[in-house]
Order: C-alpha cells, then sequence, then structure tokens
C-alpha cells in the first residue's frame, strides 16, 4: 500500500533535520579567545561575547580570555563599557583575537597620567582606610599587641576583599611587566610576523612572569628571536 505523498514529505524532513542536528553537533567546539584593545597589548576584562546564532554569553576574564561555545562561521558580538562594539567570524580550527577600539564618548573619569600600579595602589590605600591594615593577613604578633585588630582581620567582610585584591594586584603587576617586554610594537621590531601570524605567536609564546620577571630588553629581544625561529619552524613542519 502506497504512503500518501504528505506523509514521504513529511519523513523527509525529519531525516533532513536529524542529519543538519548531526552535523552541528559534530562541528562545535569550545573556542578560545582573547579580546584586547586595538594598538595596544592591553587586555580587556570583563567584555561580553555573545555568539550571535546560538544567542549564549560569556564574560572575559581578568586576563581578557575567554572560552565559548561556536561552530565555524558563527559570528560573534563583543560589547565592553567605553569600548565600540565589535563582531568576529569564528575561524576553523585556531584561537580567535577580537580588538576593542576605545569609544570616543568615554565617562568622565580623571585620567590624570595614572599608571595602572598607580590605579591599583589607591585601591590598596583604600582598603587601608577602611581597616584592612594587613590586607587580611596579620602578622603572628598582632594577636598579641592588638587582638581586636588581628581577630578582624581574619573574619572582616573587607580583610576578605582585601585578600581576594592582593591576589589580583600580584598577578597584574606580573602581567603588566611581561607586557613591558613582549608587546606587539617589540615582536614587529624583531619579527615579520602580522595579523592572524602575531597574534597567534603572542598567544602560544608569551613568557611566564618567573622567566621575565629579572628581563633586561637585550633579554626579551634574544627571547623574541629564538621563540620566533621556534615558531616559524614549527609551521613548516
Amino acid at each position: 500500500m502506497k504512503r500518501p505523498g504528505y506523509l514521504n514529505i513529511l519523513i523527509f524532513l525529519l531525516f533532513f533535520v536529524a542529519s543538519v542536528s548531526s552535523v552541528s553537533a559534530q562541528q562545535e567546539v569550545i573556542l578560545k579567545g582573547a579580546v584586547i584593545e586595538k594598538g595596544t597589548s592591553t587586555r580587556v576584562a570583563a567584555a561580553q561575547v555573545i555568539n550571535k546564532r546560538l544567542g549564549i554569553s560569556v564574560v572575559s576574564s581578568d586576563f581578557g580570555l575567554f572560552q565559548i561555545k561556536a561552530v565555524p562561521g558563527d559570528t560573534l558580538l563583543v560589547v565592553k563599557i567605553e569600548y565600540s562594539d565589535a563582531e568576529a567570524v569564528v575561524p576553523a580550527g585556531k584561537d580567535l583575537i577580537v580588538y576593542l577600539d576605545r569609544g570616543r564618548t568615554l565617562k568622565e573619569v580623571n585620567i590624570t597620567g595614572q599608571t595602572k600600579k598607580q590605579e591599583l595602589n589607591d585601591i590598596k590605600r583604600d582598603f587601608k582606610n577602611k581597616g584592612a591594615f594587613y590586607q587580611g593577613k596579620p602578622p603572628f604578633l598582632s594577636f598579641l599587641f592588638k587582638p581586636l585588630t588581628a581577630v578582624y582581620e581574619l573574619f572582616g567582610r573587607t580583610p576578605k576583599n582585601a585578600r581576594r585584591f592582593g591576589r589580583y594586584y600580584e598577578t597584574e603587576m606580573q602581567q603588566t611587566l611581561i607586557d613591558g617586554f613582549f608587546n606587539e610594537i617589540i615582536i614587529q621590531n624583531n619579527t615579520d610576523l602580522k595579523g592572524e601570524s602575531l597574534e597567534k605567536y603572542m598567544m602560544d609564546y608569551r613568557p611566564e612572569y618567573e622567566k621575565a620577571k629579572n628581563w633586561t630588553e637585550y633579554d626579551a629581544v634574544k627571547y623574541i628571536r629564538e621563540s620566533y625561529k621556534k615558531y616559524t619552524d614549527t609551521l613548516k613542519k
């Protein structure tokens, strides 16, 4: 007995939808990427990264890094206050760097040449003014001479936030030191890397703090040239 024509069409559509869903699921990956301020090596934290097709979003870390589900060809929208929105197409088989332009209408903030270290020191001073005298890590002798202060340092909310900030402060200062030796300008002055090749090299060969903490400019250039050779040799293979 022959099936009605509409039933054949319905069965065909079900098989088609199932096959498309299967292909999409196979191609879906966890994309790794970074958000960087255009023209600098400054990483942009707390930027919202949205996959427009899936309707999901994540927020970049303190170091401007993010991970999000995507399929090659998806469009990501990156949004951050004080920056212009940016869109980027997900590439196949590689990480993605999204560059953000600072918007023309910035908040009215007092930018009087403060460096990042000065700004962080201001926050540290603010914690001290609120009573976090030891940043949540009171020395042992303080229990003998200032017991109330020592107990507050261990259990108070402000000292707890001060401890968290202290860890962030140390990490951020380490990354800032690395940025001083390993940035686009120095790399482009000592290699012929540009565009995507430069981006991939910077992500793959960014030095650890323990390696860079005692560097001079000579050490940085030496590292860049040696790691650049490794990078190009790997590409050839």
